[in-house]
């Protein structure tokens, strides 16, 4: 009986011919065909002195109404839906990267924030989020008395 030498990866060597077809599996393209219809909401998070910024990419809101923006615990909720216009009945469709549909993101925040003196703002594409820091987070410079 001769001895076979140890070849962890032997398996998926067997399974896709070589390394090079294994790969595939992870790239943007096998991503995007799989899961299209699932938006993936990109957004920036900043900190300034006195507040929290968060941008987000949404592209494809026609009205407020179409976006929930919610803070609770020091978490950001975005959440709505994007309504595709296009009717596609008699085109042939080749290619389909545009999302629409429902889509959530939770996004932690930095710091502790006084939600009610939030405001958004949304232009081409961008929806642009202040909040407040708590003023426990900010704190206060404090005047010595020099006698």
């Amino acid at each position: 009986m001769p001895l076979v030498p140890y070849d962890p990866l032997g398996i998926m060597r067997r399974d896709f011919g070589s390394f090079s077809s294994f790969p595939q599996l992870f790239d943007d393209d096998w991503f995007e065909g799989h899961f299209a219809n699932m938006p993936r909401i990109r957004v920036d998070v900043r900190e300034s002195q006195n507040e929290v910024i968060v941008t987000a990419e949404i592209p494809g809101l026609e009205k407020k109404e179409d976006v929930n923006i919610t803070v609770h615990d020091n978490h950001l909720h975005l959440n709505g839906k994007i309504e595709r216009m296009d009717e596609l009945k008699d085109e042939n469709v080749h290619r389909m990267e545009r999302y629409y549909g429902q889509f959530s993101r939770t996004v932690p925040l930095p710091t502790s924030v006084d939600d009610t003196g939030a405001k958004a703002s949304y232009r081409n594409g961008i929806l642009e989020i202040k909040i407040p820091k708590s003023q426990k987070q900010i704190g206060r410079q404090i005047d010595i008395d020099f006698h």
